[in-house]
This record gives C-alpha cells, structure tokens and sequence, in this order.
C-alpha cells in the first residue's frame, strides 16, 4: 500500500532535549523531485528565533538531479504580518483577551474591527518608518555545519540585513535518503541553539511534514479547509500556492512592478471540488472570503441586476484587508452574451456588460481582491468575460482518476483520525486497503467519498447508540458495503 496507508508513518529522535517527529520522510522526499515541500508549519521557537522555513526540493547540478534541502532562519518579527498588526491592536487588556477569542473562533465581526483597525496602525507604522528593520553593525561571514553520521555538509549564509539564517545542502537522487532528511533537521536545529542559546530547545516538540498538522478535535470544515487537506489535486494545488505567495508577499510585487492574478476560473464536474479549492485558497492566503450567490444578484426587475452587481464590487473596492470573492456557479450569474435582440439577450448583454467593466476597476483600484469564479458549463459563459486580464488563470478540475482517489480517501481519513480518535477509542481498523477502495470506487467525485464516509460513520454511530458502545471499527468491508452503495441508481433515475 505505501504511500495510501490510512495511517501516517512516523519517525521520532530527540535533539538538545526537543522531540522531533518526522513524517513519512520517504513520501517527502518521493514527492520533493515534483514540487518544492514544506516541512515545518505553526511552530513555537525560542528568542530571539522568529520563524524557521524547511524545504526539500529538487534541482540538476552538472546535469546530476539532486534533492536541495534549505533552510531559513529568521530572528525578525515582521511588522507588517496580519498576526503582527492583530496582536499590536488586541494587548493584553480583557477587552483585547476577548476579541481574540472571538477572532480564533472564526467571527466574522471581531476580525473585521481588528483588522480595520490595524489597516490605520499599519498605515501609520509605515508613515513612521517602522517597518524598516535596521542593520547590524557587523556582519557575520558563511559557514559550513556537518553531520558527520551520514557525511552531510550545510552552507551557513547571512542576509545583509543579519537577521536571517540560511542553510543549504545537495544530496544527488540516488543516494538520498531519510536519514539525509533528519540529518538536515538536526544541523537547522544546530544553528538555532547558536542564536538562542544551549538550553533553548529543551522540552519542546517540532514536527516535520508536508502537510499541516491537524489541530487535535478540530472537525474538519469546508470553512476551515487547507490546501494540505485537498486530495488528488497536486498539480492545481501547486498552482494555487503560487498565487497565495504572491499575495503574501506584496512587497516583492512591488518590487518587481508584477501584477498578481486577481481572477481566477475554475470548471469542471459537479462535486470535484471547486468550490472547497476556493476556500483553501482564502485560508492559505489568510483572506476574508466572501461568496456571492445567484439571489444576491438577478432581480426579476429590469436594471436591478446590474444595480446588485455594481453594489458588490463598490464595496469589493473598499476592501483594506486581502478578500477572496466566490461567484459561486458563474454561468448561472452570467449567462452567454448572446447576440440575440429580444427583451432577454438585452438583459443578459447588460449584465455581462456591467460585470465586465466592474471587474476592470476593481483590478485597477484594489489589489486585495481576488475574484474566483467557479462554473460547472464552461461553455456558457461568454470568452470576454473571462479573458485573460479579467481571469488570468483558468483551472480545469477533473473527476478524479485511481490514484487520485486513493489520496482522496488517505487525506480524508487522516482528518477523521486526527480529530476522532482518543485513548480507548478507535475509529478506522489498521487494514484498510485504499488502493481497492479507489479502484472500486470508479467514476466517483471527491463528494461522492465524503458522502460514503459519512454514510458508514452515522451506520456505526447508531449501532454505538443502541449497543452501549461496543462497535468495531470502520473496515474495509464496511467502506466497500458504502462505495457499492452509492453506486446504486437513484430512485427515478435512468
């Protein structure tokens, strides 16, 4: 089974009294020769150390692949972060205790006054020249760190401002292992003791993974998504995450004079999972998202549509604060401009029209909104409403195929057991085959397995309820009763 086990492998050494858990380090390294990963995400460090980045990638070097491990140490606070700024307005006060309560429990309200707020703080903060980190009055020259066990050698770099620490090392492909990965792990460890001193690591727990660590009994919600948590999607996800950089990191934007994609067209099936990519989208950015539906828009009276969709985008441009905007089935919003001269092809022409220039001058006038339009019939909606310069990105998402849902069930599972699962209490038997589930599951959606999983959990949540709690597992035969299941042809159906 490999890399669709249910269950995560993990690998576990300690390191100047911290704990460090690798996950599936083999995964890691298999999936670092396709995109650059991620390996160290929300964690705590010790002062001065602000922020550790740990990648693993690929490269050619004299035409030899190699795996690229780096690392990035930072001992800078950015002033200019969201969470920066929140906490400048919040304190410590009651008052600041509570909103920030209420911020961490997802309400819309406390985080629209915090961050509009922190807009006039940041505003201020750049007018004052705060933002701008001073130099050292020395700087440090490179280095090298080594592990001697596995011959692994580390440059040690320094930015000029002094307040960043990078580490790089080339292992060539065939020789690469985990052992390399751990190695690179504990020298990146190395250079924070030097900055925060010996005994600074003792007791702590850093984990190592391509993917966010779950937060314990934290159900999983279409509202809280990540694009960690997007299954059988790796080449859209990666896409994805290039624009989410691009938005947060403005400063080389502007640097550079590049505009970001502000538009972005997602098609494809029902139940593919447009809508959810949308929401991992805002939440990998950090974005308010705001969805706009079909009643929110087509009035039945003539010139109010267009009223409704000028209204969406006036406010869209008073934004202070990175937005993702859904228009949520498009074609149903914006129907084909046809060419026609009745009373209907008018209106629809109006529509299209207004629609277009307002997406015009939001692009030009806010460059924290994002408009994600998502559609199940590309081929109703007009090639001039979404045009590159409107939508500069346009994203097929497929039904999955095998392996697809294979990760499909992997992910979906690993959510269910990370937040379900506690002492005395199992909820997925240990041998479970994902491989014949996706095979055996043909033609189905990502919504179609979270249908089936839901299924099986509310058949043993009611045999828990009526037997006082003695229930097995899910097994692969109950996932296989549910995918046959959902195979069935509905009542009335051809």
């Amino acid at each position: 089974m490999g890399e669709f086990e249910a269950r995560e492998r993990r690998e576990s050494f300690d390191y100047a009294g911290a704990k460090v858990e690798l996950v599936e380090p083999a995964t890691v390294l298999a999936a670092a020769r396709v995109n650059a990963v991620e390996l160290i995400h929300k964690a705590t460090w010790p002062a001065p150390v602000q922020r550790v980045d740990l990648t693993v990638s690929s490269a050619d070097a004299d035409g030899e692949p190699m795996h690229v491990f780096t690392s990035a140490i930072s001992t800078a606070a950015d002033p200019l972060s969201r969470e920066s700024v929140r906490r400048l307005v919040l304190g410590a006060d009651p008052i600041g205790i509570l909103l920030a309560k209420r911020i961490d429990e997802g309400d819309p309200l406390a985080t629209k006054i915090v961050d509009g707020v922190g807009t006039a703080a940041l505003a201020a903060y750049k007018k004052l020249g705060l933002d701008r980190v001073p130099k050292p009055a020395t700087q440090r020259e490179p280095s090298t760190l080594a592990d001697a066990t596995v011959g692994l050698q580390a440059s040690v770099t320094y930015d000029e401002s002094g307040t960043i620490v990078r580490l790089r090392a080339e292992v060539p492909r065939d020789a690469v292992s985990p052992a390399h990965l751990q190695a690179f792990a504990g020298l990146t460890l190395q250079a924070v003791l030097e900055l925060a001193g010996p005994e600074s690591l003792t007791g702590r727990r850093y984990v190592l993974s391509r993917e966010s660590v779950p937060q314990p009994k934290m159900p999983q919600t279409t509202q809280n998504v990540t694009l960690d948590q997007v299954g059988g999607l790796a080449d859209i996800v990666a896409e994805l995450r290039q624009i989410a950089v691009s938005f947060r990191h403005p400063e080389a934007m502007a640097r550079w004079g590049a505009r970001r994609p502000q538009g972005i067209l997602m098609y494809g099936p029902p139940g593919t999972g447009k809508t959810m990519l949308s929401r991992a989208l805002a939440n990998e950015i950090g974005a308010d998202f705001r969805e706009i539906r079909t009643p929110e828009i087509l009035d039945k009276w003539l010139g109010g549509s267009e009223r409704n969709i000028k209204q969406i985008f006036r406010e869209a441009r008073r934004y202070r604060v990175p937005t993702l905007i859904l228009f949520d089935e498009f074609d149903s919003i914006i129907s084909y401009a046809g060419s026609g001269g009745d009373a209907a092809s008018q209106a629809i022409n109006a529509v299209a029209g207004i629609f277009k220039q307002e997406m015009n001058d939001l692009i030009e006038a806010n460059p924290n909104v994002i408009v994600v339009a998502t559609t199940n019939f590309p081929h109703r909606v007009d090639d001039s409403l979404i045009r590159s310069g409107r939508f500069d990105v346009k994203v097929s998402v497929p039904k999955p195929d095998e392996a697809s849902r294979a990760e499909i069930f992997r992910k979906m599972i690993r959510g269910l057991i990370a937040t379900h699962e506690a002492p005395g209490f199992k909820m997925f038997a240990d041998d479970l085959d994902l491989a014949e589930l996706a095979r055996t599951s043909h033609g189905m959606t990502g919504a179609d397995i979270k249908e089936v999983l839901r299924r099986v959990q509310l058949s043993k949540a009611m045999q828990d309820a009526r037997t006082g709690g003695v229930v097995d597992p899910i097994s692969q035969a109950d996932l296989a009763a549910g995918i046959r299941e959902m195979a069935l042809p509905r009542p009335g159906g051809a």
